[in-house]
């Protein structure tokens, strides 16, 4: 789960409901998973379920990146300064996080989707790296032009 993605979710909530959409978060982490990131990161106001099999993801053709790839992004980032915040100055936070990395999926790239009420898919973005996810800004503008 992308906790500065999520963040901006949680701060913009009322903007995407506004347009008459729900949020629903699907993360490849089994449910205490999911329990241990809302305790340190939490609360959020829409639900954050779990898909520990990542049945979902691939079945919507989520994709995983290689180890090698991220890990090169990842160093790259740190050593030019452009990848800030990414272990949180918080003890327990970080604990938690270098928990993460070493016992989940942070391979596997999420998405943004759009559905209507009755199940079709309006619009999608699938995530190519970490730094590829929608910006909410378009995902709102893609909101009001589906909406119309």
């Amino acid at each position: 789960m992308c906790r500065e993605y999520l963040a901006q979710l949680r701060e913009r909530i009322s903007e995407l409901e506004a347009r008459g959409f729900q949020v629903i978060v699907i993360a490849p982490s089994k449910g205490t998973f999911i329990n241990q990131f809302l305790e340190q990161f939490g609360p959020f106001p829409f639900p954050i379920l779990s898909d520990p099999s990542r049945e979902a993801y691939r079945g919507m053709g989520h994709k995983t990146m290689p180890k090698w790839k991220l890990l090169s992004k990842a160093a790259f980032g740190f050593i030019t300064g452009k990848v800030k915040g990414f272990v949180p100055d918080n003890e327990k936070q970080k604990e938690f996080v270098m928990k993460s990395m070493k016992t989940q999926d942070v391979y596997i790239q999420g998405g943004t989707w759009l559905f209507s009420p009755q199940g079709k898919i309006l619009w999608k973005h699938i995530d190519e790296s970490p730094e590829n996810h929608a910006k909410i800004d378009d995902v709102l503008k893609k909101m009001d032009e589906v909406k119309a």
